[in-house]
């Protein structure tokens, strides 16, 4: 194996700088290099254009090397950071939970995947937990790895229960970018490069109850009789953009009324990160069919499940296998998905979420108040906030400057007129006051 020398003495000097539990200065810099030119030449460039965390020449990267605490992480020179963008809302338990964390690496040192061919029992467990804590009559999972492909599984589970093909999605909806969550998706700087999409998909404006009656009515009279309904309760990519009073509900009665099927994305909202369990608790309203990931896997674990009522999921028991994935429901994934459920409810994070979450909205709309020029509304519900900007360019230089701080929120050069801001469920009350202050101090210091 002489040709691959250079590789093996590559891959033995990262395994070896994995392995410590300290680097050096000199490891540190040979880290950042490798990185910025391995992004340059290997993964993308573009990552280094639009990173708020890269110098223009590039001389500079924040480079993420490891946990530093449940709510922060610390880059490879050794800064910390409290992290209210984590990964768009996957640490709810915080970075690496003792008890997910744990569970994994029980079930690692067990059995890390299995046979394919055997019955696996984790699943087995987690679709029952699923069964019992999810709204309603929601009963059958089926398991995948990430939000878009639980988005996939939806949309062909509930194209296979109604034998229809049409489906309403709204404005600024975020649903995944693999082809079929992509259809759903909105935002047209994702889907031009694409088109055309899968055909059959409607967009209405988020919120506008009349809209989207006209549009049911308009694909019944042409037959062309809608499938299902998708929508975020609350959507995140799009601007933390709270439903408008009853809306979720009247689209609930559509979707009966006219034999639809109502698939909710809690992708983002879910495993207690608005205050409740899932978002469409606080309306009241159960869907045919739920969407979760993200959170889903404790922050350790790509993870993520469809959860059905008997009566739709059933399409798929003649034949078990016309919806599978090789690693979705792993033993892993199961294990810390387990674990975080339990976690959620020993530390009642979603009540802590409720609480945290006014906290922090009352204090970021204090700080906002006298800056009405460059911040137009600071909007939320438990621990998924958008401070939205009167510019893109106004919340990135926030967004930035908060970075520069070290507190971490969505926010990057072509997408910051809202910012996210979605800390783990853990978040202290210290953490929040030094993430208000942080914000207090830099609103200043941003020109318009």
């Amino acid at each position: 194996m002489e040709q691959y020398a250079d590789v093996y003495a590559y891959t033995q000097k990262v395994l070896d700088l994995i392995a410590k539990e300290e680097i050096t200065k000199e490891e540190a810099e040979w880290v950042t290099r490798q990185t910025v030119d391995n992004f340059r030449d290997h993964v993308n460039p573009g990552f280094l254009a639009y990173r708020k965390s890269v110098t223009k020449d590039g001389q500079f990267a924040a480079v993420e090397w490891k946990d530093a605490g449940p709510n922060s992480f610390m880059d490879v020179n050794g800064k910390e950071y409290i992290d209210c963008l984590g990964g768009f809302g996957i640490y709810n338990v915080g970075h690496r939970h003792p008890k997910v964390l744990q569970a994994v690496i029980n079930q690692l040192n067990r059995q890390p995947l299995h046979s394919q061919d055997l019955l696996d029992p984790l699943r087995a467990m987690l679709a029952k937990i699923l069964a019992d804590i999810t709204p309603g009559a929601l009963k059958y999972a089926y398991f995948a790895n990430s939000g878009t492909e639980t988005v996939e599984a939806a949309i062909k589970l509930a194209k296979m229960h109604t034998g229809r093909n049409t489906f309403i999605a709204t404005t600024k909806a975020f649903h995944g970018k693999s082809l079929g969550s992509l259809s759903a998706t909105s935002k047209a700087v994702f889907r031009k490069p694409f088109l055309p999409m899968i055909p059959g998909f409607r967009h209405v404006h988020f919120g506008d109850i009349e809209m989207m009656r006209k549009t049911f009515e308009a694909c019944a009279l042409v037959g062309e009789d809608v499938a299902g309904v998708i929508l975020e309760p609350i959507q995140g990519e799009g601007g933390v953009n709270l439903p408008p009073d009853g809306y979720l509900q009247q689209v609930r009665e559509l979707c009966d009324q006219y034999g639809a099927l109502l698939i909710l994305d809690e992708v983002q909202t879910g495993m207690g990160r608005t205050g409740k369990m899932f978002a469409c608790e606080h309306y009241g309203v159960v869907p045919d069919i739920l969407c979760l990931a993200k959170a889903f896997g404790g922050g350790v674990m790509p993870a993520g499940a469809v959860v059905a009522t008997e009566e739709v999921f059933q399409c798929f028991f003649p034949n078990p296998f016309v919806q599978t994935t090789t690693f979705g429901g792993n033993p892993l994934a199961c294990a810390a998905a387990i674990a975080t459920f339990n976690v959620l409810i020993e530390e009642n994070l979603p009540a802590r979420a409720e609480e945290m979450g006014a906290y922090m909205l009352k204090g970021l709309r204090e700080s906002a108040a006298a800056h009405k020029d460059k911040v137009l509304e600071v909007r939320g519900k438990g621990l998924l906030i958008g401070v939205e900007f009167h510019s893109d360019e106004i919340g990135y230089e926030v967004s930035k400057g908060l970075f520069d701080n070290g507190v971490l929120v969505a926010g990057t050069l072509i997408n910051a007129k809202t910012i996210r801001i979605e800390p783990p469920l853990t978040i202290t009350r210290e953490q929040a006051d030094r993430v208000i202050a942080t914000f207090q101090q830099v609103l200043p210091q941003v020109k318009i």
